[in-house]
C-alpha cells in the first residue's frame, strides 16, 4: 500500500477537476481520475499528474448509472489498495427556468450532481471504517445556493440538495469522514457565454475578480488537509455572493442574451 494519501477527483479529465487533481498531484497526493466520455484528455491529466510525482490512474465510468457509480471505489481500491478523500468535481449544467422545468431536467441533473456524491460518500465511510485512517469528502457546490436566481433552475435545485447532504452526512458520517462543501464563483467560460461576457462577469464582485481554477484547487487541498473542519461549505467567489444578482451572471454581463 502507498504511503501517500489517495484522493479520487471525479470529473477530473478536464475543467476545474483536472486542475484539482493536478493540485492534489504536486503537492503528496495520488489521484484516481475520474471521467465519463473524455479519454484523452483523462489520459492527458494522468500522465500530467504522474510528471508531478504521482502515482495516477484513470477510471471510466458514468455515474449517473448507480450501478456504474458504487462500482467505482472498489475498483479505485483495487488498484491504490487505500483511498482518503473524494473531491466530487463532476457536474451536468444545462439551462432551465422555473417555465421550462420538467420532471426530466431534475432528474438529470439529480443524477448527475447530487446521488453520486452521496453514494461515493457512503463508500468512502465503508472503507475507512475497516482502517485506522479518517478521510475527507469535498463537494463542489456554487455561489448561486447564498445568492438565489432562478435561472439554470434545475441544476440549482440539485445543488441545493447536494448542500443539504453534505450537511447530514457530516453528521452521519462522523468521525471517520468529514464531509465539505465549496462553492465557487464564476471561475471558467460555461454555457453560453461567451469570452468578454466570462470578462465582464468575473469582475462583477466586490474584489473586481471572482475565483481562479487555482483558487478552487488551494481550497479542496485546504479543506482535505484541515481536520477540524466538517459539515460547512467554503465560499470562493471573490465576494460574488454579497451582491444581490435577479438573474444568473451570464445574463447580467448581456441582458440580450437568450439561453
Amino acid at each position: 500500500m502507498s504511503e501517500r494519501p489517495v484522493v479520487l477527483v471525479t470529473g477530473a479529465a478536464r475543467r476545474l477537476g483536472r486542475e484539482i487533481a493536478l493540485d492534489l498531484a504536486s503537492h503528496g497526493f495520488d489521484v484516481a481520475v475520474h471521467y465519463r466520455h473524455s479519454v484523452d484528455e483523462a489520459q492527458q491529466t494522468v500522465a500530467a499528474a504522474r510528471q508531478a510525482g504521482a502515482d495516477a490512474e484513470g477510471f471510466a465510468a458514468d455515474l449517473s448509472d448507480e450501478t456504474a457509480c458504487r462500482a467505482l471505489l472498489p475498483r479505485v481500491l483495487a488498484r491504490f489498495k487505500r483511498v482518503d478523500a473524494i473531491v466530487n468535481s463532476a457536474s451536468t449544467f444545462e439551462y432551465d427556468n422555473a417555465e421550462r422545468f420538467s420532471v426530466a431536467a431534475m432528474e438529470t441533473h439529480w443524477r448527475a450532481n447530487t446521488a453520486p456524491a452521496v453514494l461515493l460518500s457512503q463508500a468512502l465511510h465503508v472503507h475507512l471504517k475497516a482502517t485506522p485512517r479518517t478521510g475527507c469528502v469535498v463537494n463542489l457546490l456554487d455561489q448561486k445556493l447564498f445568492n438565489l436566481n432562478p435561472d439554470y433552475f434545475s441544476y440549482t435545485l440539485s445543488k441545493a440538495a447536494l448542500q443539504a447532504a453534505t450537511v447530514m452526512l457530516a453528521q452521519a458520517l462522523a468521525p471517520t469522514v468529514r464531509v465539505c462543501g465549496l462553492a465557487p464563483g464564476v471561475t471558467l467560460l460555461s454555457g453560453a457565454m461567451d469570452s468578454d461576457e466570462f470578462k465582464q462577469a468575473h469582475q462583477l464582485t466586490p474584489l473586481n475578480r471572482s475565483s481562479t481554477p487555482a483558487d478552487i484547487a488551494r481550497s479542496v487541498r485546504f479543506l482535505i488537509e484541515s481536520p477540524a473542519i466538517t459539515g460547512t461549505t467554503l465560499l470562493v467567489d471573490g465576494g460574488q455572493h454579497l451582491h444581490a444578482q435577479a438573474r444568473d451572471v451570464m445574463f447580467i454581463a448581456n441582458p440580450d442574451k437568450k439561453a
